[in-house]
């Protein structure tokens, strides 16, 4: 698959992280549904006009006692959430004050499990990542490095097993689109064949294009949310998705009035059917301990 597409990357299956101080807190919420959330939060920098784009940029590079808040409100929005995809955050570098925010948001939404993607190291300036918090233990889960320059990547998670088990693949994609259609062929070829997929994060397009002009166009796919996300102060452009294969019952989404990052994040409620909520029965109780799996 990598090599027909003309990269050269290799593909990492990893273990969640495990959060200690979340003893007994996995599971799903009564009635079969799972919450979901996206959110490119921008490494908790508060942008609220575009010339903050400049006037703040140094705060790419360096701390700022203001990202200590904004991950505190994150922290408390994603405790309402069972599985959050992350965007734009640092894995612990000079910017962040050396504190990994998938880390740190998992410990302030009480997640049990965690998994950082890095996918540009520039040492201690700065620690480009992805990040998954789930409150169900991943059956499989897997770091995908994505086709183009490097620093696009994409998480898949497996929960349960055989054909009712559900996938969800977390990315952020490249802004242009011959690379994003690269990279969406790519992913294409790890959702094909499944049942019950979910795609979240950002993907720097309309949803359009994703369902009608990209390589997703003939798979069924559902994109419920029509609400813009960018810029989060005055939202123009729906870039920010959570895309559903049609047997996941949609029982609510929204795009949250939450100006903390250039993003606003998009949340969605989905009804399980009946033998998804079987498969994923062993992923409920499976109790964190220690510091890896």
């Amino acid at each position: 698959m990598l090599r027909r597409l003309g990269v050269q990357r290799t593909v990492g299956l990893c273990n969640p992280r495990v959060n200690g101080l979340c003893q007994g807190d996995s599971g799903l919420p009564a009635g079969g549904c799972l919450r979901l959330l996206s959110f490119n939060i921008q490494v908790g920098i508060s942008t609220e006009r575009y010339r903050h784009y400049l006037t703040r940029g140094w705060q790419h590079l360096l701390p700022h006692p203001g990202r200590a808040a904004n991950l505190q409100k994150i922290g408390a929005l994603i405790n309402d959430y069972d599985l959050v995809a992350l965007q734009e955050v640092d894995g612990g570098s000079l910017r962040s004050g050396f504190i990994n925010q998938v880390e740190h948001l998992a410990q302030l939404g009480r997640f049990p499990f965690w998994y950082q993607q890095l996918n540009r190291n520039l040492g201690h300036l700065a620690q480009h990542s992805n990040g998954v918090l789930t409150r169900l233990h991943p059956s499989v889960l897997e770091d995908h490095p994505l086709p183009g320059p490097q620093g696009r990547g994409a998480i898949l998670l497996r929960f349960g097993e055989g054909k009712d088990a559900l996938l969800v693949v977390m990315m952020h994609l490249a802004l242009g689109s011959r690379t994003r259609t690269l990279q969406l062929a790519y992913i294409r070829e790890l959702i094909v064949g499944h049942r019950h997929v979910v795609l979240m994060g950002d993907m720097n397009t309309h949803a359009a294009d994703l369902l009608e002009r990209s390589p997703l166009r003939d798979l069924g796919l559902l994109a419920p949310q029509v609400q813009a996300t960018f810029p989060s102060w005055q939202p123009q452009r729906c870039l920010d998705h959570i895309l559903l294969s049609p047997e996941l019952g949609l029982v609510k989404v929204e795009v949250l009035p939450m100006p903390i990052s250039d993003h606003l994040p998009v949340a969605v409620e989905i009804r399980l059917p009946g033998c998804l909520t079987g498969a994923l029965a062993p992923m409920l109780n499976t109790p964190p301990g220690g510091s890896n799996l």
